[in-house]
Order: structure tokens, then C-alpha cells, then sequence
């Protein structure tokens, strides 16, 4: 029998934490007023979803050389991860219900570009980690999305896989991983040739099914 997997995007595709990690930025940031004035406005959190932490550190802190930046924002990704444990951010509607509907037929994975903590965090908050099979991110591989995906295919033996996710660079990882491709409408990005799309989260289930 063949092994079918989701994979899941996180922030834009199960939650939204903007709102919630903006202020534990800015906090970090104001530690080190001395070498850098920066606060960061929603806009700018929101357009830094789904990119790696040396992305942010190079578009928020260009001033600062960049292992100088990787530092003060890695201190950034570990209070967000104990705020985002604690107390949770936005989850799109009826995510838990559909994710638990969706695991009686398939894995269930998660490859996002995030540090270490980030995805463990929305695991934990929610009790979801016995829903998920496995997890992977750009904080411990230092590979790309595209490749993530294929490794955490390979390491779980899946034989067919669709990527879930709301971006165009989700789109180019799921095309480069050889999987099919969901575009989530309703979150932070655009993306362009895509064939399946979902309007809200538990739309998935049927669009998975016409896949699978």
C-alpha cells in the first residue's frame, strides 16, 4: 500500500503569529538600542513569514554585520518561542478539528523555514504532537525548503506527497521536492500556476482526497 503524506507550511498556512511575537521583537531589540534603533511594524513581521533567519537578519539589520545580527535575532527566536509555548497565537478556523479528520487517512508532516523551538512551540501549545509524524526546518538542516521536503519524504518513507503552503517560494520548493502543491488563499503571500488551492483551512480534506 502506498504511504501518502501532507506536509505542512506553518505561519500562513496553520497560524498566523504576527501580532503575537511583534512586541517580544521589539522588547529584544530595545536591549540593544546602542547598535541599533530598529522596531519592527506588523508590515514588516508579516512580509518576513516563511523566510529564513539570515533573510530577516540581512533585510532588518543591514547595518549590522551579519553574524552580529544572527545573534541578537536568534535571542529574538528564543523568546518568541517561549511566548508562542506559553500562550498560543492565531490558528485559522477549524485547523485542529481537520488536522485529526485529515490524520485517519495520511502522514502528517511539517517543513518550515524556522529556528529550533518555533515549530515545537505550536505543537506543544496546541497538543498536537501526536498528530504530527515528523517535522523538519531550516534551523537544523541548513537546507532549503525544496530539499527539506525531500528529506523528510525520504526519512518516512512516503511515496506521494502534497505541499501545503501560501507563498510562491512554497510553490518552487514543492515543484523542486517532485510533490503536488495546495495553495492556501488566505494567508500571508501570492503564487502563481498552481492547480489545487484551498479558501479556508478545512477545505483541505477534500482537495486532498481528488489528489490522493
Amino acid at each position: 500500500m502506498n504511504k501518502n503524506a501532507i506536509i505542512f507550511d506553518l505561519d500562513g498556512t496553520m497560524w498566523d503569529t504576527t501580532t503575537a511575537i511583534l512586541p517580544v521583537w521589539n522588547e529584544v531589540l530595545q536591549k540593544y538600542s546602542g547598535e541599533t534603533s530598529k522596531q519592527i511594524s506588523k508590515s514588516e513581521m508579516d512580509s518576513y513569514m516563511g523566510k529564513t533567519l539570515e533573510q530577516i537578519a540581512r533585510l532588518s539589520l543591514p547595518k549590522l554585520d551579519i553574524k552580529r545580527s544572527l545573534e541578537i535575532l536568534g535571542e529574538c527566536c528564543k523568546a518568541e518561542c517561549k511566548s508562542l509555548e506559553q500562550n498560543g497565537a492565531v490558528i485559522y478556523p477549524e485547523l485542529i478539528d481537520t488536522l485529526k479528520k485529515l490524520k485517519e487517512k495520511y502522514t502528517l508532516l511539517i517543513v518550515s523555514n524556522c529556528q529550533d523551538g518555533y515549530i515545537q512551540a505550536f505543537l506543544n501549545h496546541y497538543n498536537l504532537c501526536e498528530v504530527f509524524d515528523d517535522i523538519e526546518f531550516a534551523g537544523r538542516t541548513g537546507k532549503t525548503k525544496g530539499e527539506n521536503i525531500k528529506l523528510i519524504m525520504e526519512r518516512n518513507n512516503i511515496d506521494k506527497a502534497v505541499y501545503v503552503g501560501d507563498t510562491q517560494s512554497d510553490f518552487d520548493a514543492a515543484k523542486f521536492a517532485d510533490t503536488e502543491f495546495i495553495f492556501a488563499e488566505y494567508g500571508f503571500g501570492n503564487a502563481e500556476c498552481y492547480k489545487y488551492s484551498i479558501k479556508e483551512f478545512s477545505d483541505l480534506p477534500s482537495v486532498t482526497d481528488n489528489i490522493f
